[in-house]
């Protein structure tokens, strides 16, 4: 007996996740075929990849995933990346498909940007260079952001397991030399 094929846990978040990618995409390569506007190509492209970012950075990523990532100028004018991450018990029982299509979908979708790149870059569009540097820059932002927030919730959970077995080793020794 084969085990349950585990399902989507977030049927619509993964649908909305996989959208905006699939549409901006789309348009991007299908436009030519209706649209002789660069224009009207390039401000429905972006508006769409602003979209997809705006879902995967707010939405997809915190559902699918656990993980929530922004970034800050403090008051010394410098940039401060900011995480937020479900405990790792909660992140432990994120669905596993949810997390599959979440990571895929966003590195596939960076790496269609950068094909269509190098397309238009050997056919001299350096105006269709320009869409795809928009769209590709905000796929890898996300990138970068979930990765570095993933790596720092990893972080913090091994500074937590360290403070709690020492303290429960400090407290272990204590109640040992209370005892003599």
């Amino acid at each position: 007996m084969q085990p349950p094929v585990e399902n989507y846990a977030n049927p619509n978040t993964c649908l909305f996740h996989v959208l905006f990618k699939g549409a901006a995409l789309a348009f991007y390569i299908l436009s030519a075929l209706f649209f002789n506007s660069f224009v009207i190509i390039f401000v429905v492209t972006v508006l769409l990849a602003a979209l997809d970012f705006w879902v995967v950075k707010n939405v997809s990523g915190r559902i699918l995933v656990g993980l929530r990532w922004w970034n800050e100028i403090n008051d010394l004018g410098e940039s401060v990346w900011k995480f937020e991450s479900l405990d790792q018990e909660s992140l432990a029982r994120m669905n596993k498909k949810d997390s599959w299509l979440f990571w895929w979908t966003l590195y596939l979708a960076a790496a269609a940007w950068l094909i269509l790149g190098v397309f238009s870059l050997i056919r001299f569009q350096a105006d269709y260079l320009l869409v795809v540097g928009v769209c590709l820059s905000l796929n890898v932002a996300n990138i970068i952001g979930f990765t570095k927030c993933k790596k720092d919730a990893k972080k913090q959970f091994q500074q937590f397991a360290s403070q709690t077995i020492a303290s429960r080793f400090q407290s272990t020794v204590q109640s040992a030399f209370t005892l003599v």
